[in-house]
């Protein structure tokens, strides 16, 4: 059966491994298991059409960037998501022009993640890097499925989706 959801990444300056190095061998387990977490999510929590969404891992600086220009926020985060569906806790309306003519799939929007930020959590909390960066894309992916978590209504339904999805996939720690 294949995937409801591409998931397409980059890695922006100066984020980028040497394909034999052991951070790019730890980066594609990433990939693979995030793959698998948004599409999982996209199962369970929007049903229909062929999705595409892009991830983008950056550091510190570069989400900074981003949402100072996107957001007019001057400081660095952990995650960034930018909805291109307008869509509300998991349903959305679609139209002609939200499909991507190269892959015929629905484009759900972007993902942006920094990994320095991510490391800095992961040290926090205590847990893997890799749980870390699951948590962050799962996150990034609820919001471009339109949920939110700025009224205690709406973040309960969105907490408990990311609880589902991360204890599906036996990613707690």
């Amino acid at each position: 059966m294949e995937d409801k959801c591409l998931v397409q990444f980059e890695y922006s300056e100066p984020i980028k491994f040497d394909e034999n190095s052991l951070e790019f061998k730890g980066m594609q387990k990433i990939e693979e298991v995030i793959e698998k977490t948004l599409n999982l999510a996209v199962k369970k929590f929007l049903m229909g059409e062929d999705l595409e969404v892009f991830v983008m891992f950056t550091n510190n600086e570069g989400i900074q960037k981003i949402n100072e220009e996107q957001r007019e926020i001057d400081s660095p985060t952990d995650v960034l998501s930018f909805p291109l569906l307008n869509a509300f806790d998991g349903e959305a309306q679609c139209f002609e022009e939200d499909v991507n003519p190269e892959t015929d799939r629905i484009m759900l929007g972007d993902i942006i993640i920094s990994l320095e930020r991510a490391a800095e959590q992961a040290e926090s909390y205590g847990h893997s890097l890799l749980r870390e960066i699951t948590f962050l894309a799962l996150h990034g992916m609820l919001h471009l499925m339109g949920y939110d978590h700025m009224e205690p209504d709406r973040e309960e339904v969105m907490l408990e989706r990311q609880r589902s999805i991360l204890n599906e996939l036996n990613i707690i720690r």
